[in-house]
């Protein structure tokens, strides 16, 4: 009799053994699994804005890199702008083609002048001189014979100092067309600068807002419970 209690307390001590084990295994199974869980881990940190990208969007169309850092309110004016510019441009363009070809078509009228294919400055002399050869002879006595016109290729002769001004009308009003597209080709550049510099701004006020402002944090973890079984615990945490 007393041999078997030794042995049945010989045989419950192996197994409580065998179960300490088994415990200790399972719950360090456990707490890795936790902490793994714990890694898997979704922050709203990525909703962040891209100075880069506000920066890209101003230069492609000015007013977009505040729409894309929630600031349209003050990015339509840019958006504004830019339209109005491309109509200067456009409007501009088209009226300093029509006069080119209006004083381009009065020199060969009126002037009998040899248009195709001339520089700026054959118009230029056009509108200055009588005749080529008043021209030439003022190139002759200033020793500029580089400058002297071949009269087979360039010539021209006005019959009244009406014409002439009234040519050098047309070539200016043309010329003052096409000087006021560069102006707004320039404003154009400038509009854009100006839209990347408050792009940039508003995705740093943007991202100010959402790190000092409303946030959110989802988190998982895993809790053992003896009395019964063990679950998964998901954690949603805001902050204001």
């Amino acid at each position: 009799m007393k041999k078997i209690v030794v042995l049945i307390f010989t045989l419950s001590q192996v197994c409580f053994a065998q179960s300490q084990i088994e415990f200790n295994s399972s719950y360090t199974k456990i707490k890795n699994e936790k902490t793994d869980l714990q890694k898997f881990n979704l922050d709203n940190s990525s909703g962040k804005k891209k100075a880069g990208l506000a920066v890209l969007y101003s230069v492609l169309l000015p007013g977009m890199g505040e729409l894309y850092a929630n600031n349209f309110s003050s990015g339509k004016y840019f958006t504004i702008a830019d339209g109005v510019l491309w109509g200067f441009v456009f409007g501009f363009n088209s009226y300093a083609s029509g006069m080119e070809n209006n004083y381009k078509n009065f020199a060969d009228s009126y002037g009998s002048a040899k248009v195709a294919g001339k520089d700026e400055n054959y118009f230029v002399n056009v509108g200055l001189y009588m005749n080529i050869d008043d021209y030439n002879r003022v190139k002759e006595l200033e020793r500029s014979y580089a400058d002297v016109y071949p009269k087979d290729k360039y010539y021209w002769k006005w019959d009244t100092q009406q014409q002439r001004k009234e040519f050098r009308k047309m070539w200016k009003s043309s010329e003052n067309a096409y000087n006021n597209i560069r102006f707004a080709a320039g404003a154009l550049i400038l509009n854009r600068i100006a839209s990347a510099i408050n792009a940039v701004r508003s995705v740093s006020r943007y991202n100010k807002n959402l790190q000092d402002g409303y946030s959110w944090n989802i988190n998982f973890d895993y809790i053992n419970n003896f009395a019964f079984p063990s679950t998964m615990r998901m954690n949603f945490t805001t902050s204001f």
